[in-house]
């Protein structure tokens, strides 16, 4: 009788550690959950940010955009990585401002935090490099925008929050000039097809 309940105890205990780590392990494997659309960082147990992140760039089809503008934001890496998290936010408020994630390649899925589609994630645990999403504006004016991405290296190392240069709002203005090249960005004519390369900081 003795060794019975303690067989039933083990079986209880392995039930309840079954329950509770694959909670994080699908967060890892998986992508990231809506717990991580405020704060963007990866729900793993005992994992912490590094304080300098590997080599990334963001490169966006447009350095300024208009509602429902679609741009193509491309982010490469030098070191590959496993997951990741990626969003549009406001550069005055730091807040989700929404859009649609509409072309996302393989291995990646979208989830919807502040509207249907805003964040793009990982579904594998696939080595990554180089990825390029299709990325639509909102039908309001957002202001100023930045991309914001976090990348999961491994279970506990990952970089958060590192940013793009500005996309500028162009409903804001009629005549940008472009940060980089000191060129126009965007003109009252409605060219709008100039791409800029930028280089991704941490806050």
């Amino acid at each position: 009788m003795m060794m019975m309940m303690m067989l039933m105890k083990a079986v209880l205990a392995g039930c309840v550690i079954v329950c509770v780590f694959p909670a994080h392990g699908v967060c890892f494997s998986r992508g990231a959950s809506v717990s991580s659309c405020v704060n963007m960082k990866p729900g793993h147990i005992s994992s912490f940010p590094q304080h300098t992140h590997s080599s990334v760039t963001i490169r966006t089809s447009r350095s300024v955009y208009l509602p429902q503008h679609t741009l193509t934001v491309t982010v490469q890496s030098s070191r590959a990585f496993m997951g990741f998290l990626l969003q549009a936010r406001s550069v005055l408020e730091d807040r989700l401002v929404g859009g649609e994630f509409m072309l996302h390649p393989p291995s990646t899925h979208t989830l919807s935090c502040l509207s249907a589609d805003d964040t793009v994630t990982h579904s594998d645990k696939m080595l990554k490099r180089n990825l390029s999403f299709s990325w639509r504006a909102p039908t309001q004016s957002s202001g100023d925008l930045r991309f914001y991405i976090t990348l999961v290296q491994s279970y506990f190392v990952y970089w958060t929050r590192i940013r793009s240069a500005v996309v500028h709002d162009g409903t804001r203005s009629s005549l940008i000039t472009d940060s980089i090249t000191g060129q126009p960005a965007v003109n009252t004519t409605g060219d709008y097809d100039q791409t800029s390369t930028h280089t991704l900081y941490t806050q």
